[in-house]
């Protein structure tokens, strides 16, 4: 253990997409990594690219406890956070059941909290910490379908917002990054997760035509015409190297044209017009 600042690494959800980018990109730059996934075997490839590998489930209590126990006998400290693990899913409000909707809490925001926690006491000895939560675009607006993926990223911003003020005297810097549309794997889980609330909500669900309808938007914003203005997650990658080696970073970081477009219409548009705009894209249930 040593007794300089550590900028050990530990970043969550590496297993693919912007986790994986994240980490190799930041080995690549020189910070000592620690890529983490539940599956071990899902990232063992990671090893050959610069980064330490450690198992680590965001739902498992002493799965987290380990892991930071295990960074800090070498490290002395996790000296950067980056909270990616989350997923999405969508469908109807009325027919997503609680047990689904405690799953996504628990991924995307206690799992969170928790590790955060866990990492504080070590970054805090050393004056030292930089912590950077994965929110979303969806973190600053609502589109039909979502409302409990929304739900879990407005409570990380929300989250972030204390924490920031709450740590900075101590050295800790607390940043969000925002992205939009990436390429990634999300859109298959959502789209399959609706899939699965349709065949158990029947035939006769009042809900057919707008979960259909929240597919085809759901495809259309990477494949369609707007899935144009969709990033990769390297472009996620490159802002959050933006964000762990900034001297001062900003709070935070949007990622693609889409979510700052986007963004900034939700910001001037009344909820009503919001309503409408979306209303031309999707089928509104009981229409």
């Amino acid at each position: 253990m040593s007794n300089s600042i550590s900028k050990a690494t530990l970043i969550t959800g590496c297993s693919t997409g912007i986790g994986r980018s994240t980490a190799v990109r930041l080995a690549a730059a020189g910070l000592p990594v620690y890529a983490s996934a539940r599956r071990a075997e899902s990232i063992a490839d990671l090893a050959g690219q610069g980064c330490k590998t450690i198992p680590l489930d965001v739902c498992d209590e002493t799965s987290m406890r380990e892991a930071v126990r295990t960074i800090e006998a070498a490290e002395g400290a996790v000296g950067v956070l980056i909270n990616n693990a989350g997923y999405g899913s969508e469908g109807p409000f009325e027919e997503v059941p609680m047990e689904e909707i405690r799953r996504q809490f628990e991924t995307n925001v206690f799992g969170l909290v928790r590790l955060t926690q866990l990492c504080l006491p070590g970054m805090r000895r050393q004056r030292f910490g930089r912590i950077v939560n994965l929110s979303s675009m969806g973190g600053r607006l609502t589109l039909p379908g979502g409302a409990f993926y929304h739900a879990t990223k407005y409570a990380v911003e929300a989250l972030s917002d204390a924490l920031r003020f709450e740590t900075s005297g101590f050295g800790i810097d607390v940043v969000v990054v925002e992205p939009g549309p990436i390429r990634t794997e999300f859109a298959n889980t959502a789209i399959a997760k609706i899939d699965s609330l349709g065949a158990s909500a029947g035939a006769d669900s009042p809900y057919g035509p707008f979960r259909e309808g929240l597919k085809q938007s759901i495809r259309d914003a990477y494949d369609g015409p707007m899935g144009a203005l969709a990033g990769t997650p390297e472009d996620v990658a490159k802002a959050i190297e933006k964000a762990v080696t900034a001297r001062r970073p900003r709070s935070r970081y949007p990622v693609t044209l889409a979510a700052r477009m986007l963004m900034a219409t939700r910001r001037w548009l009344p909820d009503r017009a919001f309503d409408t705009v979306l209303a031309s894209q999707l089928v509104r249930p009981g229409r």
